[in-house]
């Protein structure tokens, strides 16, 4: 045998038994690793459940990192997290809930185990193909078929052990990879009802905690309700403690008052001793007795509440003590309405008339442009070219300088309705349409009695200024074609105070103010200066007349006077407002009222006038030949003994030739002429409107006496429904001329005047 024989068999045998053993050793190496990164995955998905740091298990060899952990585990396993500190109890809950159970433990230390057995058997199995190697080197060679047939038997035995080991190991990775499987799918099903069950503790606990909240809310909101109904009651004690002493001492007013009408019968104020008026077609046609005054039933609120008995709510009390509020029962509430009842009239100005730029009389506050005082005819302000017709304007401008305005309905002794009823029907009144004059007016009463302000008086605490003749807003309701609209006529208007530039004699609820004039002083001293300038003054002529003809009107005794003073010559002055538009110039109205004694008032389109006014500014003492036109109208603002600043000349007696103007007027004393001149003059704030824009100081304007009549009347009112009487119904409404002007029933010297209704247009 040559050596190249021997040399290569133990080689070539050498060399396939090194191969084997070292493929072993790569298959135990990867299969180890395989094994080594499943474990490594585990407690990765283990340590993203727990949230903490690294986790190992002592069996591995491995340490925890952080010693805290066992802490919190046997805490956990204790149900004891207490110790914790800065840890809400919610999350500690949830931590519990999320520790793993012995079982898992168990499941994850006998996996390990498992997989070090198997590393052990394959480190054991390397080492003995090593030894077995190193005593066939060690071996004496005594010749080549003994070798040979020792390779020849050892290779299917090394061969056929390698592979068992192969398959071995495959069939381990197999069962190690199910067994794992299977322990996965085990703490994933195990993390699933951990989790289910977590929530359904989660939810346990919300119910808990929210049915602790719900029970300390519902004792909150207990405890409040009653500290609110105690608080109510306290006030309500009070509200009654106060309503009984009001109504005691009005009781104790009304005796004093009762002695003094029984000492002093004439000199009690007849607003104080009368009630008000009542419509004769609300009343049974039967003797008034006070057993017959029963409320009657009806669908109608409005209607019915007029003339049934009905307790109008007090008014609540003002926080302020009466007798230190000055404002104590003269409280004043403005309804906020819609636009399209006051202010779009004043932007949409120039529709308003068809002859007059009313957009220029609507500025400065409705007071229109200023007066240059170039012929001094007037002071050196306070004097504006005011048009008649804007008296609301003024009137409601006025009212929010008033100091006892208040915004809380309830404390209000009246209710002011801001409509600019004037202007908005002043459009239509030459259309034929009875449809469109209406129709703003009845929207404003029915949003009136929707409110809930009407319902504590049923609107009788309400007024409301139109600044035109009452005629205006009386229109005839079997006949829509005829003059104005029915504003005065509507059921909810006859609940309210309507203030008109002229009343009418036979309604009880429209009140007539004075007629807007061109002085409007910002200041005492202006007034009084114009005063001392009026008493001054040198009178050329004994009477004057500024108006135009009536041919049309057989009634009329204009073409009388006129004649009459064209033949008195230089003792009187006519001033003829034809189409040369004298009589719509300022400075000849009050040039010719400056220069006269006597200015003769007719009768117009109506029974008033507004040169009555411009007459009294001037210091001019009126004629008049209609108690119509100023005696039964102006009861707040004029004396009630006309003799003391008027001369009356009736004018049947005018028409029939028998009175001579200028005789009956010389025949007037000189001393009369002066205290009447006196008594003018004085009269003069009492019929001014002072500007808005500032407020005057002592002095009482129209506006001032205008509220004070407004409160009066709706106390008086109140006063009857809290007693129970029946509102308007102690007369016939066609005689409230008497019962507001002379203050007694009965026949009188005027009978004649208003036994017929003369109608819209006057006499």
């Amino acid at each position: 045998m040559s050596s190249e024989t021997l040399m290569e068999k133990p080689m070539s045998g050498k060399f396939r038994c090194r191969t084997q053993s070292w493929y072993i050793v790569l298959v135990s190496f990867l299969l180890w690793l395989t094994l080594y990164m499943c474990y490594l995955y585990s407690s990765s998905v283990t340590f993203r459940k727990r949230g903490h740091s690294f986790v190992a298990n002592n069996h591995t060899g491995f340490l925890d990192s952080s010693q805290s952990f066992h802490v919190v585990v046997r805490d956990d396993e204790t149900q004891d997290p207490s110790h914790v500190e800065d840890i809400d109890i919610v999350d500690n809950v949830v931590d519990d809930d999320e520790t793993e159970t012995d079982e898992d433990k168990t499941t994850e230390f006998s996996d390990v185990e498992e997989v070090n057995q198997v590393i052990d058997s394959m480190l054991s199995e390397d080492q003995n193909g090593t030894d077995t190697d190193s005593a066939k080197d060690n071996e004496d060679v005594t010749s080549n078929e003994e070798v040979k047939n020792m390779d020849e038997d050892d290779k299917p035995v090394v061969q056929s052990s390698a592979q068992d080991k192969r398959k071995e190991g495959r069939s381990t990775k197999q069962r190690k990879g199910t067994t794992a499987n299977v322990s996965e799918r085990q703490r994933d099903k195990k993390s699933e009802e951990d989790q289910e069950r977590r929530k359904e503790d989660r939810v346990v606990k919300q119910k808990e905690t929210a049915n602790v909240l719900e029970r300390q809310r519902g004792e909150n909101v207990e405890d409040q309700a009653a500290k609110r109904k105690g608080a109510a009651n306290f006030l309500e004690r009070q509200r009654g403690e106060n309503v009984e002493d009001q109504t005691a001492k009005r009781q104790e007013n009304a005796d004093v008052s009762e002695r003094q009408r029984e000492d002093n019968p004439e000199d009690q104020p007849v607003e104080n001793m009368l009630p008000a008026v009542k419509s004769r077609t609300e009343r049974p046609q039967r003797p008034r007795r006070r057993e017959r005054n029963k409320p009657a039933d009806s669908l109608n609120p409005v209607m019915e509440k007029r003339i049934e008995k009905v307790v109008a709510e007090p008014r609540r009390q003002n926080p302020v003590q009466a007798g230190l509020d000055s404002c104590s029962g003269r409280y004043i509430y403005i309804h906020n309405l819609p636009r399209k009842f006051n202010q779009d009239l004043l932007e949409n100005c120039r529709s308003l008339s068809f002859w007059t730029d009313m957009c220029e009389c609507a500025s400065n506050l409705g007071l229109g442009a200023r007066l240059s005082n170039d012929e001094k005819l007037y002071s050196n302000s306070g004097w504006f070219a005011t048009n008649q017709f804007l008296l609301e304007v003024i009137f409601h401008n006025r009212m929010k300088q008033y100091k006892c305005l208040t915004k809380d309905p309830l404390v209000a002794s009246a209710i002011y309705v801001p409509y600019y009823a004037g202007l908005d029907v002043g459009r239509y009144l030459w259309d034929p349409d009875g449809f469109m004059r209406d129709y703003d007016a009845l929207n404003l009463v029915k949003w009136l009695a929707s409110r809930p302000e009407w319902k504590r008086m049923w609107g009788r605490d309400h007024f409301l200024v139109a600044g035109r003749i009452n005629w205006d807003f009386r229109r005839d309701p079997k006949n829509e074609s005829d003059w104005g609209n029915e504003l005065l006529n509507f059921d909810e208007s006859r609940n309210m105070t309507m203030l008109v530039l002229e009343s009418s004699p036979w309604n009880y609820n429209d009140f007539a103010i004075p007629y807007p004039t061109y002085f409007h002083p910002s200041r005492d001293d202006a007034v009084f200066q114009w005063q001392n300038k009026m008493r001054r003054l040198k009178r050329r002529f004994l009477f004057s007349f500024a108006g135009a003809r009536r041919p049309g009107r057989h009634e009329s005794i204009r073409n009388e006077l006129i004649e009459q003073c064209l033949a008195s010559r230089r003792r009187c002055r006519f001033l003829e407002c034809d189409k040369t538009q004298k009589c719509h110039k300022p400075a000849n109205v009050m040039r010719l009222f400056q220069n006269s004694i006597f200015c003769l008032q007719p009768p117009g389109d109506s029974y008033t006038r507004r040169s009555i006014f411009d007459s009294i500014i001037a210091g001019c003492i009126p004629v008049f030949f209609h108690p119509g036109s100023a005696y039964v109208q102006y009861i707040w603002h004029f004396p009630r003994d006309y003799n003391k600043y008027s001369v009356m000349i009736p004018e049947s007696d005018v028409k029939t030739g028998k009175a001579n103007i200028e005789r009956i007027l010389t025949r007037v004393s000189r001393d009369r002429r002066v205290a009447m001149k006196d008594e003018i003059i004085k009269m003069i704030p009492k019929v001014i409107y002072a500007d808005p824009s500032s407020r005057l100081g002592e002095i009482e304007d129209a506006f001032d006496l205008t509220v004070k009549g407004i409160l009066d009347r709706v106390e008086t009112v109140r006063n009857q429904m809290n007693e129970g009487r029946i509102v308007n119904y102690d007369f016939e409404e066609e005689e409230s001329w008497k019962y507001f002007a002379i203050g007694k029933l009965g026949p009188h010297e005027w009978d004649a005047y208003f036994s017929r209704k003369i109608g819209k247009h006057g006499p």
